[in-house]
């Protein structure tokens, strides 16, 4: 029955590996290889482990830099409003200006036509968010090393 069909199946695959010996080296060391470089390249480049800040005071902001400063934010949820109004107004006595947007793609728009003073805020949750710079804006090469 069956485990006379598996046995002559097993027996019939030892055969071909036995016949096809470089085949069957190249089917195991192959892996190994790779297996090899993945850790040799891993030891290459280590990963980077940074320590704690202790918290410090840094000091009062210097508001004449978010002069006409713009921040656009989608979707237009009550509680994106009510978090946009306490950025806007609670932080800065002149407050900054913002803008809602219906959609990401509006919101894109926007910031091709305002690129030099406008960020926006695409909010991915409640409380949730991510920050979307023009492209002029340099990034901290903390973050580009490991694109």
């Amino acid at each position: 029955g069956v485990w006379r069909q598996t046995r002559a199946l097993l027996f019939k695959n030892c055969l071909i590996k036995c016949r096809t010996k470089k085949s069957s080296v190249q089917e195991v060391l192959f892996p190994l290889f790779f297996l090899f470089w993945l850790i040799l390249m891993s030891m290459m480049h280590p990963h980077r482990k940074y320590g704690e800040v202790a918290n410090t005071n840094l000091g009062t902001l210097d508001t004449s830099m978010l002069v006409n400063f713009v921040i656009g934010y989608t979707p237009p949820t009550r509680m994106a409003r009510e978090i946009m109004k306490k950025v806007a107004f609670d932080n800065f006595e002149d407050g900054i200006l913002t803008e809602e947007y219906l959609s990401e793609e509006e919101l894109q728009e926007a910031s091709a036509s305002k690129p030099s003073n406008f960020v926006g805020v695409v909010f991915t949750g409640a409380t949730s968010y991510q920050l979307r710079f023009p492209d002029s804006v340099a990034m901290s090469s903390i973050y580009t090393e490991s694109r």
